[in-house]
């Protein structure tokens, strides 16, 4: 089974002693959302195919990498920078350490162990459509040589996404929107040309409907970038091409703070979370 860690929260950014402790058990409980209930996750060599780490700052996880997974475990690195202002991501590392890190990691062990995420694309009076074409072009060019790929999708207004967008609309009187579907394609279209400039290619993550004959949608649990045989897409929402996986993360537990994010009900309940958390237990929450 591929493992991924974790869509849900940063693993690497905030929960690496927690992972580690795991790792050696063999085994995480992972809850689920539904019915709150526990379900065992084989941690075992046995049993783990490969990781798929999702994170937005690395750094306190690059050691672990190098230890438990490089040269044990197929792996690579789902890594997101939006390079957003702080009323948007206010606990997110800054744009250039970002950068600097996929370039490490990829010096560290090669082009495949990472893609690059600018997801998700919200537009916003912080955020329109000129911010986005100037630091997806900056992004591109700064990480060209270091990554091939990169996924995009715009916001998708999810009950949590639209609350915390509401409350920073209150509080700061920031305005976000969901932009026409031509919109989006004109959007992408720029995006296809500045990444392919850059020997990127841009998929787009679980929005078929934004997708054509040269935007192809995202694999982002990829087995054959793993080095494993081609698997069945089985994603758990439609248009997921992701082979099958199983996430060890849990929703309410991320400390970034971002304001559009699905995962997260409300920051200070993460944060609390956080500080509640014990590397030593079976489950992250």
């Amino acid at each position: 089974m591929i493992i991924s860690a974790s869509y849900k929260t940063d693993i690497p950014a905030f929960y690496g002693d927690w992972f580690e402790h795991r790792l050696t058990e063999g085994h995480v409980d992972v809850r689920n959302p539904f019915n709150n209930s526990n379900y065992p996750v084989s941690l075992k060599k046995a049993d783990v195919e490969g990781f798929v780490f999702w994170t937005r700052n690395l750094a306190p996880f690059e050691n672990r990498l190098k230890r438990l997974i490089a040269g044990h475990f197929p792996f690579y690195v789902q890594f997101t920078i939006t390079g957003y202002p702080t009323a948007l991501e206010p606990s997110v590392i800054p744009l250039e350490q970002s950068v600097a890190q996929i370039k490490k990691l990829v010096a560290d062990f090669g082009q495949h162990a990472v893609i690059w995420r600018y997801d998700p694309v919200l537009i916003s009076t912080h955020t329109p459509l000129d911010f986005h074409r100037r630091t997806f072009a900056f992004l591109s060019r700064e990480l060209e040589g270091s990554v091939n790929e990169v996924v995009v999708s715009f916001t998708q207004f999810y009950r949590k996404t639209t609350l915390n967008l509401k409350a920073l609309q209150k509080a700061r009187g920031i305005y976000s929107e969901d932009p026409d579907l031509e919109v989006k394609q004109d959007l992408l279209r720029e995006f296809r040309d500045i990444a392919f400039h850059n020997g990127q290619k841009l998929t787009l993550c679980t929005q078929p409907h934004l997708t054509s004959l040269d935007i192809s949608g995202a694999a982002c649990i990829d087995a054959e970038r793993l080095g494993l045989a081609p698997q069945k897409s089985k994603g758990n929402r439609p248009g997921c091409l992701c082979a099958a996986s199983r996430d060890i993360g849990a929703y309410d537990t991320c400390i970034h703070g971002c304001a559009y994010c699905y995962a997260v009900s409300k920051p200070k309940k993460a944060k609390a979370v956080y500080h509640r958390h014990s590397p030593l237990n079976s489950s992250l929450t």
